[in-house]
């Protein structure tokens, strides 16, 4: 039996209660200060912000809400407690140096709707973070308004069709490798355009002649990322520059894998028009759970007319302010100028590290990645779990299950759970589409060796224990989590988002 063993279960726990069915009457984990607020015309609020019943809130002491969080907390797999090997997501830590920075008064209390003149340290950060941004990427022109990755990429694909409007062209057709982030042809549909495949070749780039053959007039972008989700450099990127270009077209850089070439390679220099990043990704603003993110995008100088509004510009005179009087702006994209925490944070991320240190990060990330699965091979788990192209990676690579669901039985989603009873977070899974059973695997820069070795072992031993007991243990994974396996299709078919109270 293995030594995470199956075993006696635990007895099933009651059903955990809600914040709102704890405590009682009158309990208060929190007393409000005196009213202070002056009364203007007699009110002290206006009638059409009030409720017209007060909210309904726990009773709680607060003991029993800090026991309620803590207890909240524990239930999640988090970046804190263990490995989180997601590819794509590049879950790597986030240094507490930058909490405490964005806790700061001054940035955790500055209103949004202040004053340029009386932020002018918030809008010199983000002036700088811009600056920082711009050169990371190869590109002069940033944006920090967009709140998401996929949010940067709606932001590049506006960006895109505003560009061809105003040269007076009608292109409705955007070109998307198979091997691209999910959410680039959702992306595509949202900004009203048509989304192409373009074919990966045999060695896991972009397929040149189906490239030539689907890039035409009508097309108005193609969104690439490089490396791409297979953790591969495409080596033909300033031919396919060309290609692109050579037929009117922009070209755009999804920089969710930004994290393998920090400080080595920059989309600009390799013919990009427009970049997004993920600050919540590859400059460590926390991310899971919805939020909050943040997807800056940077352009060339053909495409600096059409970025949102306002921009935070700098004056002759040294006074930072926004500017609105852009003309030719695609517009607001959100509220405010976007999530500014993660601004801060990010920042600190770069302050801290320097140009020298993020190329650093960068290489320590692909070898972690290539360290990891020659640790994989290592463990004789090649005819199982082998790698769907190419010997070597960048920051992350791709396995596929094909193999050992034919010969143990064992889905990748199998795999996936059991590695939880291990106490490893599961790698992205049937990501990307083209690979069968696939396994995207990213272990980040900040991850040690011991912690590398002890996640190749669990997979062999997880291997080895379908081998010699059969694929019904893992099966039935996980044991040791608090619920048991849930029917990810049916929730995501029939959500059920609140629970109802009586």
């Amino acid at each position: 039996m293995s030594s995470t063993t199956t075993g006696e279960l635990p007895l099933q726990r009651e059903r955990a209660r809600t914040i709102f069915e704890k405590g009682a009457p009158g309990r208060r984990a929190f007393v409000c200060p005196e009213w202070d607020v002056p009364q203007v015309n007699g009110e002290a609020l206006p009638e059409r912000f009030r409720r017209r019943e007060p909210p309904r809130l726990p009773e709680v002491s607060e003991p029993e809400i800090v026991r309620h969080y803590v207890g909240l907390s524990k239930r999640n797999f988090d970046l804190d407690s263990g490995f989180y090997p997601l590819g794509s997501c590049t879950m790597k830590h986030n240094p507490r140096l930058h909490e405490r920075v964005a806790a700061l008064p001054g940035h955790a209390r500055l209103h949004p709707l202040q004053d340029p003149e009386r932020a002018q340290g918030a809008l010199e950060l983000m002036w700088n973070l811009q600056q920082a941004l711009a050169e990371i990427s190869g590109l002069p022109h940033v944006s920090l308004q967009p709140s998401a990755g996929s949010h940067g990429e709606l932001a590049g694909v506006l960006l895109t069709r505003a560009y061809h409007e105003d040269r007076g062209e009608t292109r409705h057709k955007v070109l998307a490798p198979d091997t691209s982030h999910g959410t680039n042809p959702a992306t595509v549909t949202m900004a009203g355009l048509e989304v192409v495949k373009v074919a990966t070749n045999s060695d896991g780039g972009v397929d040149l002649d189906d490239l030539r053959a689907k890039a035409d007039a009508d097309v108005a972008c193609l969104m690439l990322t490089n490396p791409n989700t297979l953790g591969l450099f495409d080596p033909n990127i300033e031919e396919i520059a060309q290609i692109v270009h050579g037929v009117g077209a922009t070209l755009y850089y999804d920089g969710a894998n930004l994290n393998a070439v920090m400080g080595l390679s920059r989309p600009g220099d390799m013919g990009f028009d427009i970049v997004h990043f993920n600050l919540h990704k590859s400059f460590t603003q926390p991310h899971g759970g919805g939020g909050p993110g943040s997807g800056p995008i940077a352009v060339s100088d053909r495409i600096a007319p059409f970025l949102p509004r306002p921009l935070v510009v700098l004056g002759d005179d040294g006074v930072f302010d926004l500017d609105f009087d852009r003309e030719q702006s695609i517009g607001r994209l959100r509220g405010f100028q976007g999530n500014y925490g993660c601004f801060v944070r990010s920042y600190a991320y770069i302050c801290s590290l320097g140009g020298d240190g993020l190329r650093d990060a960068s290489e320590t990330a692909v070898l972690n990645a290539n360290y990891l699965l020659a640790r994989l091979r290592e463990q004789d788990i090649g005819e199982y779990l082998p790698l769907a192209y190419g010997e070597l990676c960048l920051h992350e690579f791709v396995l596929s299950g094909g193999p050992m669901k034919k010969a143990l039985g064992l889905r990748t989603l199998d795999l996936a759970k059991r590695l939880l009873d291990h106490g490893f977070h599961p790698p992205t899974v049937y990501f990307p589409l083209l690979v069968e059973e696939a396994l995207m695997v990213e272990p980040t820069e900040t991850e040690t060796r011991e912690t590398l070795d002890a996640f190749a072992a669990a997979i062999a031993e997880i291997l080895r224990e379908a081998a010699d007991e059969g694929p019904e243990i893992a099966q039935n994974a996980p044991y040791t989590t608090p619920v048991r396996r849930l029917d990810e299709v049916g929730a995501a078919k029939n959500p059920v988002i609140r629970q109802a109270l009586s």
